[in-house]
């Protein structure tokens, strides 16, 4: 599908703008989730916005490539970039928001920019950017996250349990999966340890 769209894509329409798309749907996203404390419903505009941004993030790279008129650097910075500006969009959005408590958003923000930074040091290690994990990527959490939205529609934020402070259900899921996360860090951590030290084993005595 992706591939079709590039193909009937108009020369006039550049890589650059659909960069420019996805920020433009990170922000949708951040107005979607600060508006749903007013009212409900604004957590649709949120998904729109998730959809918005998952098109543009897809096509800028991949229209490139296409075209063949790949900026290496340029567009590594450039995506990744926009990336984290994307993520934090939608966490401080969400912790902005009525639904899920400010310090939960933030700490599956910093699960997620875990997993970002294990994958940039795996790459300096392996030449190879894997950004999936446990095949697990960005595809995936935007419909994670539509899933929260139309849950959060229909069940208010009532708080259901009190530890810390009182937290709704939305807090509960939410910092269910950073810790679920974290622990699969964890163990993608000892895993690709062991895998690189029998690659790269400690030398013998010397003699």
């Amino acid at each position: 599908m992706v591939l079709w769209i590039c193909a009937h894509t108009p020369a006039r329409i550049t890589p650059n703008l659909f960069t420019l798309i996805g920020v433009i749907g990170s922000v949708v996203v951040f107005i979607g989730y600060l508006l749903s404390s007013r009212a409900a419903a604004f957590l649709w505009l949120a998904s729109l916005g998730l959809v918005l941004q998952w098109f543009g993030d897809s096509l800028d790279g991949t229209l490139a490539r296409f075209r063949h008129i790949e900026r290496p650097r340029y567009g590594f910075f450039i995506d990744h970039s926009t990336d984290i500006l994307a993520q934090l969009m939608f966490a401080f959005g969400l912790g902005l928001s009525s639904y899920v408590r400010f310090e939960i958003a933030c700490l599956a923000l910093i699960v997620y920019l875990i997993f970002s930074v294990m994958a940039f040091i795996r790459a300096q290690v392996t030449g190879v950017l894997e950004v999936a994990s446990f095949g697990i990527g960005g595809t995936e959490l935007r419909l994670a996250l539509i899933v929260l939205n139309i849950a959060m529609f229909l069940v208010p934020p009532r708080p259901i349990l009190s530890l810390w402070a009182p937290l709704a259900l939305a807090d509960l899921v939410v910092f269910g999966l950073a810790m679920l996360g974290f622990a699969a860090f964890l163990v993608a951590l000892i895993v690709q340890a062991r895998q690189f030290a029998l690659e790269d084993p400690a030398p013998g005595p010397r003699r």
